[in-house]
């Protein structure tokens, strides 16, 4: 995986944890790969790795079964989406808007752009 070196690497990795998740492709009371499983996956130390999991955890979305491992949660798809959710409405949004402004596009011009490529009846 390659890292950016605007966020701390192991948010990073709670974000491709998240994306596991609602991708579905970890459901609900399964166990994921191990701290140092995913730590040699990722490239990166399992201190760090670590710090990803224990976020999630805290966050409710995984837990901790010792000695077993650690599991998604009952509700985190809709904890991820919440997280997600205020993540972009807090760091992404203003941005969007910022460069909106600057590139004189409109609300109208983004609704019309958003159903010329995914059609009107996702809006």
């Amino acid at each position: 995986m390659e890292y950016s070196e605007d966020r701390p690497i192991y948010m990073q990795i709670t974000d491709h944890f998240c994306d596991q998740i609602l991708n579905k492709e970890w459901s609900a009371g399964e166990r994921i790969p191990s701290v140092r499983e995913m730590a040699v996956k990722m490239e990166v130390n399992p201190n760090t790795a670590i710090r990803a999991y224990h976020y999630l955890q805290d966050e409710n979305v995984l837990y901790n079964e010792r000695g077993v491992g650690y599991f998604v949660s009952d509700k985190a798809y809709e904890l991820v989406l919440d997280l997600k959710r205020e993540e972009f409405i807090r760091e992404k949004l203003p941005v969007f808007y910022r460069d909106m402004r600057q590139l004189g596009i409109s609300p109208f011009d983004l609704k019309s752009l958003y159903e010329k490529h995914h059609g009107d009846d996702e809006m």
